[in-house]
């Protein structure tokens, strides 16, 4: 079974920078694509960024220019790395991939950018 779980939350003030991590388990990490999602509240869960087995990546347009992903396939491990937070960016974030046909989150971890 593949588990996923987020690490680095925080709140910080805006222009602030967080790195989140998120461990997984239970497949074969390096063929697999790893995401990153977030959900502000009232709002629908949005794609932030994705990375390939190759390390190549996208983020979406929001935050593009400020967020990085890196991914660590010895540790089997994923990070999102957040400069010049907004406070729009508050929101839980998850951990993503597609294994087997199936999709697997991460329980989130919370993110506040608040002066």
């Amino acid at each position: 079974q593949v588990h996923l779980l987020e690490s680095g939350g925080d709140s910080v003030q805006p222009g602030g920078s967080l790195r989140l991590s998120c461990a997984a388990s239970g497949m074969n990490f390096r063929l697999a694509a790893m995401g990153w999602y977030r959900q502000a509240p009232g709002k629908q869960r949005e794609l932030v960024g994705s990375i390939s087995t190759n390390h190549s990546t996208n983020f979406a347009d929001s935050v593009k220019g400020r967020f990085t992903i890196s991914r660590d396939n010895i540790n089997r491990m994923v990070f999102l790395q957040m400069n010049s937070l907004k406070p729009e960016d508050t929101a839980v974030y998850f951990c993503n991939t597609a294994w087997r046909g199936r999709q697997f989150w991460g329980p989130g971890t919370q993110v506040t950018v608040s002066s």
